[in-house]
This record gives C-alpha cells, sequence and structure tokens, in this order.
C-alpha cells in the first residue's frame, strides 16, 4: 500500500484500524462494531468504554453511525489507486423472526441443511449474531438436533450444528439444566468421536470444544459412569489430530473428569500415559509453554496411581522428559514435574528405577532445583526427593557431598 494519511476519525480506537462499521456508544465514543463487541464480551462482568473508562454493559446499546460510515467509504473509494480497501456496507441486523424460522426448518427433512448452514454464517459473523441467536434459544435447537441425528445415525449437519452450539451457547440456567444430567447428550458426542467421515477431523474438533463445554456444567454423575470406549476416543484425538484447538478442549476435558469415578484408571488404560509423553517429545511448537504444563497437569494426576507410573516408566523416555522439562518452561511445569517425580521415587522406586534417574538427569536436575531461585515448596520437594534415596545417589559425581551431608536420610 502506497502511504497515504488515514484520518484519525477513521481508526477505531481499540484496533487502530479504519472501521468497517463504526458505532457509537453511549458514552459517545465511536468503534469499529466488531472490537467493541468483542471487548465487552471478554471483559464480562464488569465492562468500561475503553477512552472515557465510564461504565459499559454488554446490554448497551451501539448506534450505527451511518454519516462515519459513508464518509471512510467514499475515502476508501477515492484512495482506492493508493491501495485502500473498499470498505463494503455491512449487512442488515438479523430479524428475530426470521431465526425463529430457520429453527423451525431443522425439523423439514428438505430444509434443514440450508437452515443450518445459513444459522453457521450468522453465527461466524459477528457477536451481536450470536447474542441473537442465543437469545432465542439456538443452543437449545442445536442440542435437540444431534440428539435426533445420534439416534438415527446419521451425520448430516452434526458440523454445521456444534459450531452453532459453541458460538451461541449462553450459561442460562435454562441451558445449564439442559446438559447436566443429560447422559444422552454425553453419548451422542462418544458416537460422534467414533465416526468417520469425509470431514473427520473438522467434525471432531467441533465435537470434543463442545464438550469441554459441556464438562464444566454437567453433573459430575455424568462423568462417573464414562465407558472406556470414550477414554480411548480421546486419546485418539490426541493422537490424530493436527488441530491445537482441539488438543486443548481434549487436554482440559481429561483433567476435568480425571477425579472423579474410575476415570483415572480409565484413561491411563485407555493410553493416555504413553500419547503425553510422545506429545512432549515430538515438541508441539505452537502454544508450547501452555500446552506443556496441561500435559504435566494431566500426567501429575494419573502417576498418583500405580498403572500410571507404570506406564511412565515403561516408555523409553518418559522419566528423562520429565527431568527435561524441569526448570525449562514456567513454575507450574516444575510443581508437577517433582509431583511427578516425588511419586515415583515413594511408589515405584526399584534400584532399576533409580539408576534410570541418575543416568538421565533427574538427580542433578533436582539439586540444581534446590539451588536456584525456586519458590520454598519446590526446594523443600526436591529435597525431599533427594533424602528418600541418599543411599543409592550418594556416591555419584553429579551431586555435590555437601548436599547429601545436609540432608542425611
Amino acid at each position: 500500500m502506497d502511504e497515504v494519511e488515514i484520518p484519525l476519525y477513521f481508526l477505531c480506537p481499540i484496533s487502530l484500524q479504519i472501521m468497517k462499521e463504526p458505532v457509537t456508544t453511549v458514552t459517545g465514543i465511536t468503534y469499529d462494531r466488531e472490537s467493541i463487541e468483542r471487548w465487552l464480551s471478554a471483559a464480562q462482568p464488569r465492562t468500561t468504554c475503553p477512552v472515557t473508562k465510564q461504565p459499559l454493559h454488554m446490554d448497551s446499546d451501539l448506534t450505527p453511525n451511518h454519516m462515519l460510515r459513508r464518509l471512510i467509504q467514499a475515502w476508501c473509494i477515492a484512495n482506492g489507486n493508493h491501495g485502500i480497501d473498499h470498505i463494503p456496507t455491512p449487512k442488515s441486523t438479523i430479524n428475530k423472526s426470521d431465526l425463529v424460522k430457520l429453527i423451525r426448518d431443522l425439523e423439514n427433512p428438505v430444509l434443514y441443511i440450508n437452515s443450518l448452514k445459513k444459522m453457521d454464517e450468522l453465527a461466524s459473523e459477528n457477536e451481536m449474531n450470536r447474542k441473537c441467536m442465543a437469545e432465542i434459544g439456538a443452543a437449545k435447537a442445536m442440542a435437540k438436533f444431534i440428539l435426533r441425528r445420534f439416534r438415527e445415525g446419521n451425520t448430516a449437519g452434526l458440523e454445521e450444528a456444534l459450531r452453532i452450539l459453541h458460538l451461541t451457547w449462553n450459561p442460562t440456567p435454562e441451558n445449564k439444566q439442559l446438559f447436566k444430567e443429560n447422559f444422552d447428550f454425553i453419548q451422542s458426542i462418544t458416537w460422534i468421536l467414533k465416526t468417520e467421515s469425509e470431514n473427520n477431523q473438522t467434525l471432531k474438533t467441533q465435537a470434543v470444544l463442545v464438550l469441554k463445554m459441556v464438562t464444566k456444567i454437567a453433573s459430575s454423575s455424568l462423568f462417573e459412569i464414562l465407558k472406556l470406549d470414550f477414554f480411548k476416543e480421546l486419546v485418539n484425538i490426541l493422537r490424530k489430530t493436527t488441530s491445537q484447538q482441539a488438543i486443548k478442549s481434549v487436554l482440559q476435558t481429561l483433567i476435568e473428569i480425571c477425579p472423579l469415578g474410575r476415570n483415572r484408571m480409565k484413561i491411563v488404560e485407555a493410553g493416555a500415559v504413553f500419547h503425553l509423553i510422545e506429545m512432549e517429545l515430538s515438541g508441539h511448537k505452537q502454544e508450547k509453554k501452555s500446552m506443556t504444563e496441561l500435559i504435566f497437569f494431566l500426567l501429575a494426576q494419573l502417576c498418583s496411581c500405580a498403572d500410571g507410573r507404570a506406564q511412565l516408566i515403561k516408555h523409553a523416555g518418559g522419566i528423562a522428559m520429565v527431568s527435561k522439562r524441569l526448570l525449562r518452561v514456567s513454575a507450574a511445569t516444575d510443581d508437577k514435574s517433582l509431583h511427578i517425580l516425588a511419586l515415583i521415587s515413594r511408589y515405584s522406586a526399584t534400584r532399576e528405577v533409580l539408576i534410570e534417574m541418575l543416568s538421565v538427569g533427574v538427580v542433578s536436575k533436582i539439586c540444581m532445583v534446590i539451588q536456584a531461585d525456586c519458590a520454598d515448596h519446590l526446594q523443600k520437594k526436591a529435597r525431599e526427593i533427594l533424602r528418600l534415596h541418599s543411599n543409592v545417589w550418594s556416591n555419584s559425581p553429579c551431586i555435590q557431598v555437601y548436599l547429601m551431608t545436609r540432608y542425611p536420610r
């Protein structure tokens, strides 16, 4: 784009980009609609005007500034030869009666596909549409549609329905009640995860996004009776998908439901420990810190049972991977790494395991924790690990003599 001076009042105070749909708030400041709606949505429940700092609620009126929009459009056209893109006229506000008709059309075997596509397009368009769809019960309609597809064994329209449900979800008492004891809905998600279809990865990504949403509000009793197949399908997502969003949602879901009933054992039996280690060893580059923290949080939960520790020890790179991440990612990862190593040292410390911990650098790394500028509780945990097996590790050249004399067994 050629150098051209953009009038300051054409720029959104939030995005600092030319406004496509200028709207004026009750505080008198004009913003681009997408930017201010995102601001209001993210800052709930207490929001303020980004410029004036006055109170500004999610339900505040956003008045279209038609005069400014026309000025911006005219300026963009006049400067088109300088590389300025044309700003199209925003689409008109959706009508609630039209949305109600689209929902009714979901019952029609001829019209439901077009209805879903139109609703998907509207939900993906902007926050205002999503809010309107939430108000007329789109989430409930999508849940009913998904359950009907499940009972019919038909996957047509599921991707759109799941995406609409995820985008228009609003944690109202009615919506919470809809999913709180709805085991059939959990079964429908399990069925979707098992399904092989043309748009397999996209469909399953949408399914796990909805599943993560449901786990936050559903009754714990729903997740205490889950079968092994459910966990195998989630682990398959970790193994097969390339979607970082899907992987993150699966990890968050497993962390949420792991402590319930016998789920910890089922997750281990589904092979989660092996795949979590493989994920870390493969070096997921996007969102590395947050993803590593999630992996270690789940691994720490799984290693609290004997089978989980056995699986980690059995993996040739398991103990070494835990040691390698110590002092290299974050304080949260350090805490979970030491917790895993403490569990192994206390409950699974055969002579072979202790020698492996020495040979792959675990012991020297624990010594580094004691000497580093770490939190007191981390240093305390490190000392406890060393103290447990000082008789095995005391002659190692990697341990300074004073550490073993200061912390005798």
